[in-house]
């Protein structure tokens, strides 16, 4: 542990106690090897290896963490809806676990205010909020164990925020809901994107949506997937009706 804790010397929220106070309250308890959680919150930004020349940051624990989070999300619908079959399972569990849904959780529980980094916090992307959750959930099972997640998770996503109804209602990709939807109807789409920078600093995208050879949303975005998603969602607007009525 104090290997860790010695090149991280210079971070203040370490060495002043605060991080393991304001750790302690968000996992309801008291960790046992400290330095799982501190690699948990350090941004490879931070550039430092362990003796062996490993890289010291969250990534590897993230992996960890997606893993438990999918499993005990798993568990939890096997048990709670015994008529689902796999398919119904697997988009109700992407529900849970999508990027989104992460997001909000770090949020939720402020993690970015305990991540170390060389890149100033408003530098970040949302991302990066789900990615912390993740490495947290990933160092609770290496530090205490599956009993231990399980009940982190049930305290901090399953009991507050999944609820079966609700998710069945939820749209986690309205592009593939679209396209699931002009499948079956044997409608053909096209989504026609273009780079369209503009006056804008940062790179923009739009797309036209045609649906059966007409245009029927339009949208534009920073990114080519954001821009799509968005004209579908307002493309699936203009039919909700027709498309809940077959998907």
């Amino acid at each position: 542990m104090n290997f860790i804790r010695n090149i991280l010397k210079n971070s203040r929220s370490f060495d002043d106690g605060n991080f393991f106070l304001k750790l302690k309250d968000i996992l309801g308890f008291k960790p046992r090897s400290q330095n799982l959680y501190i690699k948990a919150f350090t941004h490879r930004s931070m550039n430092i290896k362990d003796k062996k020349g490993n890289p010291i940051n969250y990534e590897r624990l993230e992996f960890v963490g997606d893993a438990m989070i999918s499993s005990v999300i798993a568990a939890y619908l096997y048990e709670q809806v015994p008529h689902g079959d796999e398919g119904y399972l697997t988009k109700m569990r992407s529900k849970v676990v999508s990027r989104e849904h992460l997001n909000e959780l770090g949020k939720e529980l402020n993690l970015i205010d305990l991540v170390q980094s060389r890149i100033p916090k408003s530098n970040f992307g949302n991302n990066i909020h789900g990615n912390l959750f993740e490495a947290l959930v990933g160092a609770i099972y290496l530090d205490r164990g599956y009993k231990d997640c399980e009940k982190f998770l049930y305290n901090r996503v399953i009991n507050p925020h999944v609820d079966i109804e609700t998710l069945e209602g939820k749209v986690i990709s309205y592009k593939s809901l679209l396209i699931e939807w002009c499948q079956k109807e044997k409608n053909t789409f096209d989504y026609d994107v273009y780079e369209d920078t503009g006056n804008d600093e940062l790179k923009h995208f739009s797309v036209k949506l045609s649906i059966n050879n007409k245009v029927v949303s339009k949208a534009r975005a920073t990114s080519k997937k954001k821009a799509e998603e968005k004209a579908s969602k307002r493309a699936f607007f203009a039919f909700q009706k027709q498309i809940t009525k077959h998907i």
